[in-house]
């Protein structure tokens, strides 16, 4: 049977009202009848949802013709796909258990296997219940079309407030934010999604002298848009933030105190070994804007003098990160399993060049040649 493994699970990207869900991300690894990922190839889903029970009631099916990346990961956005049954917008969300069943065609066709029935547990329905039900004196959170936040409140008496916007001060970010600016033209549609769905947020990208940078809710027209207030911090409507040199940058959101602030460190990687008994290996790191790619030349490596390896990425800043690779595919994986150098020799010191790419999430891949 084709099996298709729940990789990350499920989480909210978006909201239709401040009550009900428009849709859900789902990430999975698709696996093929041997156990092996499926890479690089075209799939079909069926994806269900079903209520009370794994053999409930179907409220909602949608299909997604999708294409797996080289560790067989794929993205879908359950409520965006093609629907065949029901209204995604018309589940009642508040009532009765949901479950998410999941069919597969691992050849893009139609014909579907099922390969799991999952529980929709409380991480989808966490907005509901904080919009609704909330503590004393902290008020309802009202979500406007483009993104801002404004609050209703009532007093003792029972007098309602209007709302007020309480985006621009605070822990009050929006769950998503994408980074764009002068060097696209402030175009949404090509924003990039930072990182982090919590409050932490970060992301990479090569930027020149006096670029101009903001941030967004979403990668459409009319979203919330966030800048610079006078301090720093990040605030709804605020000014452009300016980055002073040329270079690769990692862009940080981070809290500093009950606010947020935006970081911009610009930085060179670095190769961090994991052996050193002996002599440190010579290392250069250089980037071709034009290409794209870092190269790094390594000198004098052996299993005790640098051993296997990680890129560590924006190393002066608060969220240091390292790159590693869990499959050993040539793909990088966020903290995962030190790379290693073909061919190393316990005793002769050997050079390698490693020419790698970092995308704007810092996936990417590389290359490692003996020289």
């Amino acid at each position: 049977m084709k099996k298709l493994y729940t990789a990350i699970g499920l989480y909210l990207a978006a909201l239709l009202s401040a009550q009900v869900p428009q849709a859900f991300s789902y990430q999975t690894i698709a696996f093929n009848a041997s156990g092996a990922p499926i890479a690089n190839g075209n799939i079909s889903l069926r994806v269900s949802i079903l209520e009370n029970s794994a053999t409930g009631n179907i409220l909602y099916t949608e299909t997604h013709n999708k294409t797996t990346n080289a560790k067989g990961l794929v993205n879908l956005n359950i409520g965006q796909g093609t629907a065949s049954t029901g209204s995604f917008g018309g589940i009642n969300w508040g009532t009765n258990t949901k479950f998410v069943k999941v069919e597969m065609d691992p050849q893009g066709g139609s014909n579907y296997t099922n390969v799991g029935v999952n529980q929709l547990m409380s991480v989808p329905y966490s907005q509901v219940s904080k919009t609704i039900v909330t503590g004393p004196g902290q008020g309802i959170t009202l979500v406007s079309p483009n993104g801002t936040n404004y609050t209703l409140n009532v007093s003792d008496s029972g007098m309602l407030s209007l709302p007020t916007n309480t985006s621009s001060s605070g822990n009050t970010l929006p769950s998503n934010l994408y980074t764009y600016g002068s060097y696209n033209s402030f175009t949404p549609s090509s924003a990039e999604l930072l990182r982090g769905n919590g409050t932490t947020k970060v992301g990479y990208k090569y930027l020149q002298a006096n670029t101009q940078i903001k941030f967004i809710a979403s990668p459409a027209n009319g979203a919330q848009v966030y800048g610079s207030d006078s301090n720093g911090f990040v605030t709804a409507n605020g000014s452009n933030y300016n980055v002073s040199s040329n270079g690769y940058y990692q862009i940080l959101i981070a809290p500093n105190g009950p606010q947020m602030r935006a970081g911009f460190f610009n930085f060179v990687p670095k190769i961090r070994f994991t052996a050193i008994s002996g002599t440190t290996p010579v290392t250069s790191v250089t980037y071709n804007n034009a290409t794209g790619k870092f190269t790094a030349i390594i000198n004098g490596v052996t299993t005790s003098t640098g051993g296997s390896f990680y890129i560590q990425l924006a190393s002066e800043s608060i969220e240091v990160e390292d790159l590693g690779d869990n499959l050993n595919d040539g793909s990088f994986d966020i903290e995962g399993t030190a790379i290693t150098f073909p061919n190393l020799s316990s005793t002769v010191p050997k050079n390698y060049k490693v020419e790698f790419s970092l995308n704007f999430d810092a996936t990417g891949t590389y290359t490692i040649t003996q020289l």
